[in-house]
């Protein structure tokens, strides 16, 4: 792509922002390249007063680098950072990775523990309108976690946010190794899905030297294949179907490969920087 022979557009790493009324934003992860995201992302800069922002809240998936490092970015907010996340994300974050202890000595922390119960809907203070239920999704603790092969409920999660309003809602999942029974009613009631677009295939960074490891050792189903997230992805009502969270390995990013036209013919889309989904 550099060198301008393959036809892509680049993309920063993994996070959305959700709102229900445009001023008040929920973060979803906290990636490395936040600082830009949020220059290119007028909303989250409303200039009310010095330092202002448009982040109410941060949620964190997991406890994953590329979704956990931007934090660092937010150190200098004028009240603690209100941060959601899960009891195995608080302790890997306050352990092998110790950020929230770090924070403390700039703006602070007020953890808020999700639930990993998907019977059990939330609120986030601040955010209008949007009810959120998370579920715990199966995958693996960070590199860093203390219990990183010894995998825990909550380590991984999706959400599912519905607006109250119009009862239409969202399911949300960067991280997603196995399509569960309790994860299938999640699918099959959104009226939108963002789902792990991390990889292709299963050997994907085995076949191009990068890593020993397969994607579903590493907590990421891969599109293709009889069981993989396109064949998850065509049954679903959902009018939006969206990759999300794609490695610069995965051939969907070449806009002339095959793979990007068979999930064009699917109705599957990819995302990029700056999509905005309306509900």
């Amino acid at each position: 792509m550099r060198k301008g022979i393959v036809r892509a557009t680049p993309r920063t790493q993994s996070s959305i922002i959700v709102s229900s009324d445009g001023m008040d934003w929920v973060l979803f992860n906290a990636s490395p390249d936040l600082l830009t995201q949020i220059k290119s992302t007028p909303p989250l800069q409303p200039g009310r007063a010095i330092r202002d922002t448009g982040i109410r809240a941060v949620v964190l998936m997991d406890g994953q680098i590329d979704h956990t490092t931007g934090l660092l970015m937010l150190r200098e907010n004028k009240q603690p950072l209100q941060i959601y996340c899960t009891d195995m994300v608080h302790e890997d974050m306050t352990t092998g990775n110790p950020l929230f202890m770090i924070l403390r000595h700039y703006c602070g922390v007020q953890w808020n523990k999700l639930p990993v119960n998907a019977d059990m809907e939330f609120s986030i203070g601040g955010i209008d309108h949007l009810r959120f239920t998370s579920v715990a999704l199966k995958s693996k603790a960070p590199p860093y976690s203390p219990h990183r092969d010894n995998p825990h409920d909550g380590d991984n999660i999706g959400m599912r946010i519905t607006d109250s309003r119009t009862g239409k809602s969202l399911f949300y999942a960067p991280g997603l190794g196995e399509i569960e029974p309790h994860v299938k009613p999640f699918l099959a009631a959104a009226d939108c899905v963002l789902l792990d677009g991390t990889f292709w295939t299963d050997d994907e960074m085995v076949n191009l030297g990068i890593s020993p490891k397969r994607a579903r050792e590493i907590g990421h189903l891969p599109q293709s294949g009889a069981d993989g997230m396109m064949n998850v992805l065509k049954p679903l009502r959902a009018s939006r179907k969206i990759l999300i969270h794609i490695n610069n390995t995965n051939p969907i990013l070449d806009e002339d490969s095959p793979q990007h036209a068979e999930l064009t013919r699917a109705g599957i889309e990819v995302a990029f920087d700056g999509m905005a989904i309306d509900l």
